[in-house]
């Protein structure tokens, strides 16, 4: 008998566990899949993988420098730039193919290569987790088995609505992307076609339905992992896709147990403001001092430095959003249609204050930040030129320490779902039965930002006029509410809207002020080539084309 160090490689290299077992040594070094399975404590460590390897590592390319490799969150940046509420704040962006429409979106590239790469190796790691439990788990398997339902389920989510050509309520005939479970054989990988929404979604909710059993006794220690609230969130997203609207509202009521929104100083707070998690947050995650994102690369392949600008640039001098020209910014439009009196306006930079000289516009910005000197050259040492939009929603972790030594301030947590997200889903569902309880449902919650909240004053269509009002409001609330937390480009297509960058006063770059009366083509990615070339019934979707020009100004 030995001591070794077993080491579970999961999907695709994606995430790595250890465990010290006792254990034969055989006549050569290799270590079977039943041997690992029944090591002990390994169970618990592939469950553990399914969460863990969500942020912090160099998933996709191994490499200590790639500013974009830093796990789930990064998807949210994807996602939003691709669209109006997240403009690139100068030439450079590593971010701007997904803004610009650029050739990497095809699927001969790297760039199509990354949800592929981190998707599929996350839920092989819920299909290890899911053929370790069996078909009927054990007592002290039947937790992880809900988790890895779960979590499956939701990558198959964003998977469905990166990928499909068109929503399940616009055609439920619409493929998506390939099924693979945890008895799907290399063969059948060969020849597996991408599945038709209505089967996707079928799934989806089957696998819900599961992580629903499985976790009704659950009690998790931390919002790190999924819980039976979360799962409820979940069904209440499916079904909100899905338009079946009389689940959606019952499943969003029910996932609100035991949250509370966010109050104002909870949201604006410039210690823990969407750093930490609080009494909203039903689930996310968390970077470690010990994650290779945090320690390689000067801390800068971390979401901490694209989101959060108040890095000491004196001291530490680091962070793509602080120091390396590229802060994040608000689209103006949506900004100027944000009321004074609602206080998520403050976590953004008002434009005004670039008609002031330094002395007035660093003495402005004490209204947003305890470093106005720093925001200010943030915006006006980088490309940016303004800081105007500049967004200070995500601050950093670590109080002073963390502002001087981005070693411990972009150690942060990341929201993946707050309660705000139910309420919202609750009262749009209500208002897609009974537009009276919408509107109510809807109000509530808007008072709860801005007391002076009055409904039907949101109504810009974006290209989209069939769109009742009612839905203009509830989406304009989602906007401004979870601006940068990924859900902008699933909105847009989920309600057919355009986007408009160019409009007087837009602070959108050319060449990319483009306007669109219906969803883009580059919302809907490409699946990498590789993938192609080994699944000889794969379906790529349509390369996206770029506009060839800038669009007339559209007035509001």
């Amino acid at each position: 008998m030995k001591k070794i160090f077993l080491f579970l490689f999961v999907a695709l290299g994606l995430g790595l566990a250890t465990s010290c077992i006792e254990e034969m040594n055989p006549q050569n070094s290799t270590i079977t899949a039943e041997q690992a399975a029944n090591a002990p404590g390994a169970y618990d460590n592939f469950v553990t993988a399914i969460t863990s390897t969500l942020v912090g590592k160099f998933t996709y390319s191994g490499s200590g420098t790639t500013p974009y490799d830093y796990g789930y969150p990064s998807f949210f940046l994807m996602r939003d730039f691709m669209g109006n509420d997240l403009p690139v704040s100068g030439d450079n962006n590593w971010y701007q193919q997904w803004y610009t429409c650029g050739v990497a979106l095809g699927p001969g590239y790297a760039v199509a290569q990354y949800p592929w790469t981190y998707y599929y190796g996350w839920i092989k790691n819920c299909n290890t987790v899911l053929s370790l439990a069996g078909e009927d788990p054990e007592k002290d398997k039947i937790s992880g088995a809900g988790i890895a339902h779960a979590m499956r389920a939701m990558f198959y989510m964003d998977l469905a609505r990166m990928y499909a050509q068109k929503t399940y309520a616009m055609d439920k005939t619409a493929i998506t992307v390939p099924l693979i479970t945890e008895s799907t054989s290399l063969a059948e990988m060969a020849y597996n076609p991408r599945l038709p929404n209505d089967e996707m979604w079928a799934f989806i909710i089957s696998d819900l339905n599961k992580a629903e059993d499985y976790l009704a006794g659950y009690k998790r220690t931390t919002v790190y992992t999924p819980d039976l609230s979360v799962v409820y969130g979940l069904k209440a997203r499916a079904y909100l896709v899905m338009e079946d609207w009389a689940n959606a509202q019952k499943y969003a009521k029910m996932a609100q147990n035991g949250y509370a929104i966010m109050t104002k100083e909870q949201y604006t707070s410039r210690d823990t403001g969407f750093n930490s998690p609080n009494s909203s947050w039903m689930f996310g995650v968390t970077f470690k001092p010990t994650d290779p994102n945090i320690l390689l690369n000067d801390g800068d392949s971390s979401w901490g430095s694209w989101m959060c600008i108040e890095v000491n640039p004196d001291v530490s001098g680091c962070g793509y959003a602080s120091n390396y020209g590229q802060p994040p910014i608000i689209d103006r439009h949506l900004y100027e249609t944000v009321p004074a009196t609602d206080f998520r306006k403050n976590c953004f930079v008002d434009f005004k204050l670039d008609d002031l000289d330094e002395a007035g516009c660093i003495e402005g910005l004490k209204a947003y930040s305890n470093y106005p000197d720093w925001v200010y050259r943030t915006g006006y040492d980088s490309n940016y030129k303004k800081v105007g939009g500049l967004s200070l929603k995500f601050r950093l972790a670590g109080g002073q320490e963390g502002h001087d030594n981005q070693y411990i301030g972009f150690v942060v947590a990341v929201p993946l779902m707050r309660v705000e997200e139910m309420y919202l889903i609750e009262a749009e569902a209500a208002g897609m039965q009974n537009e009276g309880n919408g509107i109510t449902l809807l109000t509530a919650f808007a008072q709860t930002r801005d007391a002076s909240f009055v409904y039907g004053t949101h109504t810009d269509a974006y290209g989209n006029t069939s769109t009742p009002l009612f839905l203009n409001e509830v989406w304009w609330q989602r906007r401004i509410e979870f601006w940068g937390e990924g859900f902008a480009t699933f909105d847009v297509k989920r309600l057919n809207k355009g986007i408009i960058r160019r409009y007087p006063n837009t602070n959108h770059p050319s060449p990319y002020r483009w306007n669109t009366t219906t969803t883009p083509d580059w919302m809907t990615l490409c699946i990498v080539q590789t993938e192609g070339n080994y699944n000889y019934k794969l379906i790529n979707n349509p390369v996206p084309i770029q506009p060839s020009s800038e669009s007339e100004e559209h007035q509001w």
